[in-house]
């Protein structure tokens, strides 16, 4: 990783020579209180479409959410957008999707973390189809308890401590976007082709040094911080406009 006084934006994407792989929250969508509160907008579901015919497939959502959170959220708009997801652990791409087994230490975690927070309004536990997280974005002052909590679990049934942005997770090991993404490179439909990710948190930066290793782009959203990007955008806004200039 390196710390730079900033970086430069990113090239004009290439509708030819280009996949596009971005992250969903706070890059396509803001970061919010709640994460079950994101609302895609009209606009985010016709720019989608309009990558989705332009790059001739080669789109992919790729998050810490679940596949069944991000068709939860698009719908019908996630069609021919493939989708790697739960950090690199699923893999959904034209229609078919590879989940591996749920973990069974995070139901266990899941208990725990209901049980310590059930008085807590401003702390919010996440289920996903492999992982369980805290958010405490509502009050910070629980964050303390919250990755406490969260270490107890490390290396149980092969659990891996993940923090972001006000939150700590507890997810099935062995995969992260990084690798995710170079799962999704072999696939016949992006392979050969020069990737461009995008992603604002440090969940993101396994993601951005896999596209450095097939010489890509890697596009940093939000504040100047060490990372491996080699580009950078202000904000959601900001990738909104490069992403819909796109022809």
């Amino acid at each position: 990783m390196v710390t730079a006084p900033t970086l430069p934006p990113p090239p004009a994407l290439i509708a030819a020579g280009h996949c596009v792989l971005l992250d969903f929250d706070g890059t396509l969508v803001d970061l919010v209180d709640r994460p079950d509160a994101v609302v895609v907008d009209d606009a985010l579901v016709e720019l989608l479409q309009h990558l989705t015919g332009t790059f001739a497939g080669r789109l992919a959502l790729v998050s810490g959410r679940s596949v069944a959170q991000i068709e939860n959220f698009l719908g019908h708009a996630v069609r021919g957008i493939a989708v790697v997801g739960s950090h690199g652990a699923e893999l959904q791409v034209l229609g078919k999707r590879i989940t591996p087994a749920r973990p069974a230490a995070l139901d266990e975690a899941e208990r725990t973390f209901s049980a310590a927070f059930a008085d807590e309004q401003g702390v919010l536990v996440e289920v996903k189809s492999l992982g369980v997280a805290i958010h405490y974005r509502m009050a910070p002052e629980q964050g303390a308890t919250a990755h406490r909590l969260a270490e107890r679990f490390a290396g149980t049934d092969g659990l891996v401590l993940q923090s972001g942005k006000m939150m700590v997770e507890l997810r099935a090991g062995g995969h992260d976007k990084g690798t995710g993404i170079t799962s999704l490179l072999t696939h016949p439909t992006f392979a050969g082709h020069t990737p461009v990710f995008v992603g604002d948190d440090v969940t993101d930066e396994a993601g951005f040094a896999a596209v450095a290793r097939e010489n890509g782009v890697g596009v940093l959203v939000g504040p100047m911080r060490a990372t491996a990007a080699s580009h950078r955008l202000d904000d959601v806004a900001a990738v909104r406009a490069w992403l819909g200039a796109a022809a």
